[in-house]
C-alpha cells in the first residue's frame, strides 16, 4: 500500500469472498467498499474478508491504525491483531508497518475438518513464519453460500493510497501453489508528490501487498456443495433426530459400493460407522415424492424414532438432502432373513429359530397396531425388512412407508406402496392400507417362512406361482404338511408347522373381515387360542364366498369369547370397515 504522503494512506484492503462482486451499496472508509451502516453487520450479508486497516475507525471499533482482522458479516472484526510477524530467529514478534510501502506476504488458511482460520502476515522475502497472526475457530459453511466470488476490495478516505496485488494464488481443494518472490513483476515506479515546495520529492515506494493465499479452506467451496442438505427452521425442534449429511457421508465412506448391504424398490442401505461414538448404522436412501408434505412426513418418521420394542429395528434418526430422505438405522450383523431363505449360505434357520422369528415380528405388529400411543401401520412387512442380529434374533425395521394416526381415527393413506405378494387385494380398489393390509402381508410372510418359498414365483410351474394358493391347495387335499421347507427335512413341531401354514392362509384371505387381528394372530402363536378349520368347499383360496368367511369369522370369535376379551374380536371388522 502506497500513501499519497509518509503513513497516511486510504482505509486499506481486504481480501474478500461474498456472493457478488457488485458492491454498488459499499461505502469507502472505514467499511473497504464492502458494506454501510445499515447493512453492517447483517447475517444475510454472507461476506467474509480479512482486514489489512491502516486507520483506526471508532464507528466499527477497530483496534488500532496498523492490524489485521478478520470479518464476518461485518467490518467489525471477529479477532484482529497489530500487524507483526513471529522471527523464528529472535523468538518474538516484529512489528510490521502497513504504509510503509514494503512488499508483504498474507497467508490465509482454513482447515475445514478442525474448523480452523488461520492468518499470517511477514515481510517479502521472509519464510512463512511457525506462528500465526491470527487463529480463530469458525463454521465458514454456515455464512458462506454454494456459489462464491474471491477476491479483493480496497477503499479510500480523504488521503489516498494506491494498493498494488504483484501476485497471489489461490486454491479451493487443497494448498495453494507457493509464490516465487523473485519472478513476481517489479512494483510501480516511485511516484512524486502533488506538493513539489521544497526540495523533497516524496518517494512513495510502491509497497505491494504480496497475497499468497494458501486457503486449503477455500475447500469448503466444493465441500459445501458436497456436502449441501437441507434444513429448514422447523426441523430445528427435532434436535438429535437430524443427522447431518457430512458424518452420514463420511460414516459411509462417501456411500461407497464396498459398504452397501441391500438394495430394493426403495433404495439402497449402506453400512457405516458414526466417528464420534464409533457406532454401527445402518443407512438406506428413500426418494420422497413430496405428495405428502415434508414436514409431516419428517414428524412422523421422528414420532416413530420414538418407538421402543425389543423386536424393533431401532430408527435413529434421518437426514435430507436434495429429493433424498436418509434413513440412520442401528445395524444388524446378520442381514435380512430373505437371505437365509432364499441365498444360498451356508447358514441355515431351523424350525425353532423360524417360528421364534414368526412370533417375534407378530409381536412388533402387535405393538404397531394397538399397544403404542398411536397406531402405526409399517405397509412393508416382508422378509427382507426382518433383520437378525448375531445371534439370529428376528427385528422388523424399514419404517420407510410406515404411517401413523390415532387410536379410533380412519386411516387417511390412500396410495398403494409395497411389494407385491405382500399386497392386500383390497389395496387396489380402495388404495388405502389398514391394519388389515399389515395382518395380509404378515400371512404372507408366515408361508414364506414355512415354506421357504417367495409368495410370487413365476419361475416355477403356473399352478405353484402363487404361494397362497399352492398352500391352499396343499391343505384341501389334506396335505399341508407338504408344502413345508424341503430344507428343513422334516425337522420341524407338527403343530407349529400345520399352526403356522393355516394361520399364514387366514391372514392372507383375500377378504379383510375374515382376517385375525394382530392381537388374535399372537393368541394363537402363544397356544392360548385354538385356531378352527377352514372350509373346504372352495376351488381356490381367493374364491371363499361371503358365507364362508363370515362363518370362519365367527367360529375364531366363538373361540376367543371363551378368554378373550370382546374387543379384540371385532378388531378386524372395525378396520376392515375403514
Amino acid at each position: 500500500m502506497v500513501p499519497e504522503t509518509p503513513s497516511k494512506g486510504g482505509h486499506g484492503i481486504a481480501f474478500t469472498i461474498s456472493p457478488s462482486w457488485k458492491f454498488t451499496n459499499g461505502v469507502a472508509s472505514n467499511y473497504l467498499g464492502l458494506l454501510n451502516a445499515s447493512k453492517n453487520g447483517l447475517p444475510t450479508n454472507h461476506v467474509l474478508a480479512i482486514e489489512l486497516d491502516t486507520v483506526e475507525g471508532q464507528d466499527v471499533q477497530d483496534m488500532d491504525n496498523n492490524h489485521v482482522g478478520i470479518d464476518v458479516n461485518s467490518l467489525k472484526s471477529i479477532e484482529s491483531a497489530t500487524a507483526t510477524y513471529f522471527s523464528d530467529q529472535e523468538g518474538k514478534n516484529i512489528s510490521v508497518e502497513l504504509l510503509s510501502g514494503n512488499p508483504m506476504h498474507l497467508w490465509i488458511e482454513y482447515n475445514e475438518t478442525e474448523k480452523l482460520l488461520n492468518v499470517t502476515l511477514a515481510p517479502a522475502g521472509i519464510t512463512k513464519p511457525n506462528r500465526p497472526l491470527l487463529s480463530t475457530r469458525i463454521d465458514l459453511s454456515q455464512y458462506l453460500l454454494e456459489s462464491m466470488y474471491v477476491g479483493f476490495s480496497a477503499a479510500t478516505g480523504t488521503v489516498t493510497s494506491d494498493q498494488y496485488i504483484l501476485g497471489w494464488s489461490f486454491n479451493k481443494s487443497g494448498q495453494a501453489q507457493s509464490l516465487d518472490v523473485s519472478k513476481l513483476p517489479q512494483p510501480p515506479r516511485q511516484r512524486k508528490s502533488k506538493d513539489r515546495q521544497g526540495q523533497i520529492i516524496m518517494i512513495l515506494i510502491i509497497a505491494v501487498v504480496v497475497v499468497l493465499i494458501s486457503v486449503t479452506a477455500a475447500i469448503f467451496v466444493l465441500r459445501r456443495k458436497k456436502y449441501a442438505e437441507i434444513l429448514e427452521d422447523w426441523e430445528s425442534e427435532y434436535g438429535p433426530h437430524r443427522f447431518s449429511y457430512k458424518n452420514i457421508y463420511k460414516a459411509t465412506k462417501g456411500f461407497s459400493d464396498k459398504e452397501l448391504l441391500g438394495e430394493g424398490g426403495f433404495g439402497k442401505v449402506y453400512k457405516g460407522i458414526l466417528r464420534s461414538s464409533n457406532t454401527q448404522i445402518a443407512v438406506k436412501k428413500v426418494s420422497h415424492d413430496s405428495k405428502q408434505g415434508m414436514k409431516e412426513f419428517v414428524a412422523e418418521i421422528v414420532s416413530m424414532g420414538r418407538l421402543r420394542h425389543r423386536n424393533l429395528v431401532q430408527l435413529l434418526g434421518y437426514c435430507r438432502r436434495k429429493g433424498e430422505l436418509l434413513l440412520v438405522y442401528d445395524y444388524m450383523p446378520s442381514g435380512s432373513l430373505e437371505k437365509f431363505l432364499h441365498g444360498n449360505g451356508r447358514t441355515k434357520l431351523n424350525w425353532l429359530q423360524r417360528f421364534q422369528i414368526i412370533k417375534g415380528v407378530a409381536s412388533d405388529l402387535l405393538y404397531l397396531h394397538e399397544e403404542w400411543e398411536q397406531v402405526v401401520l409399517h405397509r412393508h412387512v416382508k422378509s427382507s425388512n426382518v433383520l437378525l442380529d448375531a445371534e439370529l434374533n428376528g427385528k422388523l425395521g424399514d419404517f420407510g412407508l410406515a404411517r401413523l394416526y390415532d387410536h379410533g381415527a380412519i386411516p387417511q393413506t390412500t396410495n398403494v406402496a409395497g411389494t407385491v405378494g405382500y399386497l392386500a387385494p383390497e389395496l387396489a380398489r380402495t388404495g388405502r392400507a389398514t391394519t388389515c393390509t399389515d395382518v395380509f402381508a404378515f400371512g404372507a410372510f408366515m408361508l414364506e417362512v414355512a415354506c421357504g418359498r417367495k409368495p410370487v414365483d413365476i419361475r416355477g410351474l403356473p399352478e405353484e406361482a402363487i404361494l397362497v394358493d399352492w398352500v391352499f391347495g396343499c391343505w384341501r387335499k389334506g396335505a399341508i404338511l407338504d408344502a413345508s421347507d424341503p430344507k428343513l427335512e422334516g425337522n420341524y413341531a407338527v403343530k407349529e408347522m400345520e399352526l403356522v401354514l393355516k394361520l399364514g392362509l387366514l391372514c392372507s384371505h383375500p377378504t379383510p373381515a375374515v382376517r385375525p387381528s394382530m392381537r388374535q394372530v399372537m393368541q394363537f402363536l402363544d397356544g392360548n387360542a385354538e385356531l378352527q378349520e377352514l372350509p373346504h368347499e372352495s376351488t381356490s383360496f381367493g374364491n371363499f364366498t361371503n358365507v364362508e368367511a363370515s362363518e370362519i369369522l365367527l367360529s375364531i370369535n366363538s373361540s376367543f369369547d371363551k378368554g378373550l376379551t370382546a374387543s379384540s374380536s371385532t378388531d378386524s371388522v372395525l378396520y376392515s370397515s375403514r
